[in-house]
């Protein structure tokens, strides 16, 4: 430890932050980690929310990332349920919505993102969104009075929940705006895919259209549509994507662009603050593009490239390499494995390359100028993983192309 590195304060006890920790204190880092997150949770793993946690399979405990006694042996100073409202970067501290603060000589950024919601003038109760522990545990409760369910959005976490609501027999109507979901990342063929998958499980899926309004009289009995449709429901959950969470950094002269901007090392644009996981965008060399990526895999690899530039600049560690990541996600639906590997969105070319109709196995490439950029696969695990490794690797198009056969 040097003169210059003293104390380490982490916002946001998330999958980064508590990462984050752990590099610290894994690279032989022995001063004060402050740990601030608005949560009053211990950090949890978030995937199982959408899954085993709402469908009763898991406890609440079993979501908690780390047991115990590994987080006790890291030797944090929690600041638990308690947001971080502002950050000044010229005095190197943190201010606390308790109207504490924690001074810093670095501090890492992770607060993650916040889910974007449909406006509700009338107040009504019966209207949720799937982001926390909390919000998990509450979902599952509602879904067990057996309520009519409309789900606004087809991306994975509403699908999610529309798988699981199926599973418990619950009538199910879900609203998207696309005329196919998850075709602007996925692309028509496989986006269409996964609709058929959700109507032959028995869902109502209406695309090409909006939320206009909610009705009822203190709770949610109807949803209006923009084309006139109105839908009885008893429960919506919203799941239209979410925004990264930097309101609390808008005072605090960082560069701020959907996310906080960071350069290739997980810098962000003042000395001492680094940036990762939801919250980060930054140049990811392998793709030359600047991109924020909202996946479990990038939270956790992120946070550790942005520890090992950390402690590179106050020189406690060897020159950090820059992070270049293969993103990587992941989502359950109807017993089905939906995995997507690189780049997908904007792809100049997709092309699916295997499709097996009696296992439903379905492999599909994106193209990027004359590499491939992505992989998309529907319980293909086995065949995406080579194609995963041939991104990383830059590999051309036509090489991809004789690889699949």
């Amino acid at each position: 430890m040097t003169a210059s590195l003293r104390r380490v304060v982490i916002v946001g006890s998330s999958l980064a932050g508590l990462q984050a920790a752990q590099s610290l204190r894994s690279a032989g880092y022995g001063g004060a980690i402050i740990m601030v997150g608005d949560e009053p949770h211990l950090p949890y793993d978030r995937p199982p929310l959408s899954k085993q946690l709402l469908s009763g399979s898991w406890d609440p405990d079993r979501t908690q990332l780390r047991p115990d006694a590994v987080i006790a042996r890291l030797g944090l100073t929690w600041r638990r349920g308690v947001a971080a409202v502002a950050l000044d970067p010229e005095q190197r501290r943190v201010e606390l919505a308790d109207g504490g603060t924690e001074a810093y000589d670095a501090v890492l950024i992770a607060t993650g993102t916040s889910p974007r919601r449909v406006a509700n003038p009338l107040g009504l109760t019966g209207i949720r969104t799937l982001r926390t522990l909390d919000d998990s545990v509450a979902l599952r409760a509602a879904l067990e009075d057996n309520p009519r369910v409309v789900v606004v959005g087809g991306g994975f976490i509403g699908a999610e929940v529309a798988a699981e609501a199926r599973r418990r027999s619950l009538p199910v109507t879900m609203v998207e705006a696309l005329s196919v979901p998850l075709s602007r990342g996925l692309g028509t063929r496989l986006g269409q895919l996964c609709a058929d998958l959700h109507v032959a499980n028995g869902v109502q899926l209406l695309c090409g259209v909006r939320v206009s309004g909610f009705e009822g009289d203190g709770h949610l009995e109807r949803v209006v549509l923009s084309d006139g449709t109105v839908v009885d429901a008893d429960l919506a959950v919203v799941g239209i994507g979410s925004e990264p969470a930097t309101a609390w950094l808008e005072t605090s002269g960082l560069t701020l662009d959907d996310g906080v901007v960071c350069d290739s090392f997980c810098r962000a644009s003042a000395p001492g603050v680094y940036a990762a996981g939801d919250v980060a965008r930054w140049h990811n060399p392998l793709f030359d593009e600047v991109t924020r990526i909202e996946h479990w895999t990038n939270a956790r690899e992120q946070a550790a490239a942005a520890v090992a530039t950390l402690l590179a600049d106050h020189g406690l560690g060897p020159e950090p390499a820059a992070y270049a990541p293969v993103p990587y996600v992941w989502s359950d639906q109807y017993g089905r494995r939906i995995q997507v590997a690189g780049r997908t969105m904007g792809a100049e070319e997709v092309t699916v390359v295997h499709h097996d109709p009696d296992d439903g196995a379905t492999l599909a490439l994106y193209r990027f100028g004359c590499r491939l950029g992505g992989v998309a696969g529907i319980n293909a695990s086995r065949r995406l993983l080579p194609f995963r490794r041939m991104i990383a690797g830059r590999v051309g198009w036509d090489e991809a192309l004789a690889a699949a056969g």
